[in-house]
């Protein structure tokens, strides 16, 4: 059995059983997202986007098409490797761990979406990477970040799973401990057993509002679905948060 590193995302990321795992994401519906997003926030057609992580860049490419300036960068190699095969003229892709600064003022919009944060071991990382993030943006550019709502991701968790993709049987088993909402994840393909944990930490509107003023940025919306309903702490599905430069 593989032994899981210390940043479990740094190894699990870069398997093909992830894809796998999650190859039946809801596009459309990340897609209507991206769409009410860029009409709420009017961005303008040649408008540069960062999107940070961009995993196999879908989405990147998604709003490339739209007429936008397109960079995704993500700390998974193979991801990056995915997305640069399917790049056409224009749109830039490369690995880049979120925790280290680039691009200083470079971006009018900086995208971190669909859980994409709260890996880290430290508050320390975390706020390294609300300063990649923040000093990406060019003044008066704007940061989203899209996280799940914890409280209503806890109370629907679903302790034990079993799913069959692409003939590998994944079992997964979710728990809330020390702070984090961890998922294990066990399989076995080619004759050959894996195990892998995810862990999430259990963030809330006041964790991340504590970060944006670190990281002096001024939040202006919290949404709380794809279709930018209103948030509500309890019955929301998603945490969506827009701070301005």
């Amino acid at each position: 059995m593989p032994q899981l590193q210390k940043e479990w995302f740094d190894t699990w990321f870069d398997t093909p059983y992830y894809h796998i795992l999650y190859s039946n994401r809801n596009e459309t519906e990340a897609e209507v997202f991206l769409t009410n997003l860029m009409d709420h926030l009017k961005v303008k057609k040649g408008a540069s986007i960062l999107d940070l992580p961009c995993g196999k860049g879908r989405h990147t490419l998604f709003l490339a098409e739209k007429g936008y300036t397109l960079t995704g960068a993500d700390l998974s190699g193979a991801s990056i490797a995915m997305a640069q095969s399917h790049a056409p003229a224009g749109v830039t892709f490369l690995v880049h761990d979120l925790r280290k600064p680039a691009w200083n003022e470079s971006f009018d919009y900086v995208l971190n979406l669909f859980t994409s944060f709260g890996y880290f071991e430290t508050e320390a990382e975390d706020k390294a990477a609300f300063t990649t993030l923040s000093r990406a943006l060019k003044k008066g550019g704007s940061l989203v970040i899209d996280f799940m709502n914890v409280a209503r991701a806890v109370n629907l968790l679903k302790e034990e799973e079993t799913k069959t993709i692409e003939g590998i049987t994944f079992h997964l088993k979710r728990y809330v401990q020390d702070g984090y909402i961890h998922k294990e994840i066990r399989f076995e393909a080619d004759d050959t057993p894996y195990f892998f944990t995810e862990r999430v930490k259990a963030l809330t509107l006041e964790d991340f509002k504590g970060f944006f003023t670190f990281a002096g940025l001024t939040l202006t919306d919290v949404f709380g679905s794809y279709q930018l309903d209103a948030y509500d702490a309890i019955e929301s599905d998603r945490l969506i948060m827009i701070a301005k430069k």
